[in-house]
């Protein structure tokens, strides 16, 4: 899997990823949430930021089931999914990962018959080459 490279605005992001918390960077000033993280505020100019914890859940907005050729860090592992999740409690925010069937499971472990626009989602973390990365799994809904 091709690893995620943190940069000075996002660190926060993955420091609170490593401890098991998934948060979101907001303006200090306005409360307004912004992803990807970046430094100064779109809605009112401002360099205050804060990282908000959300609850974690979501919905599947879209997804995509890559086919062949894939990337050679994903040929081993074709079948698998990549998912842009909209989450709970912040709904114009959306995250890219994969849907597995536990933390540490294969990209592929989830039938794609099982995919669909609008299944509830929950977060789960694992380390991936010293990073720990968000992944979904399916909730009941």
């Amino acid at each position: 899997m091709l690893t995620p490279v943190p940069d000075e605005d996002g660190a926060p992001f993955w420091e609170y990823a490593a401890r098991g918390e998934l948060r979101v960077q907001s303006c200090a000033d306005c409360g307004e949430l912004r992803f990807p993280p970046r430094p100064c505020c779109p809605h009112c100019q401002s360099f205050a930021s804060a990282w908000r914890l959300m609850t974690g859940r979501g919905r599947i907005w879209s997804y995509v089931l890559p086919h062949p050729p894939l990337l050679p860090d994903y040929a081993a592992q074709p079948g698998y999914n990549a998912v842009l999740v909209e989450l709970a409690d912040a709904p114009r925010i959306r995250l890219a990962g994969n849907v597995v069937t536990a933390p540490d499971a294969p990209l592929n472990s989830v039938d794609p018959a099982r995919l669909r626009i609008g299944a509830p989602v929950k977060v789960a973390f694992t380390e991936v080459d010293g990073v720990t990365v968000p992944r979904w799994l399916l909730e009941r809904g």
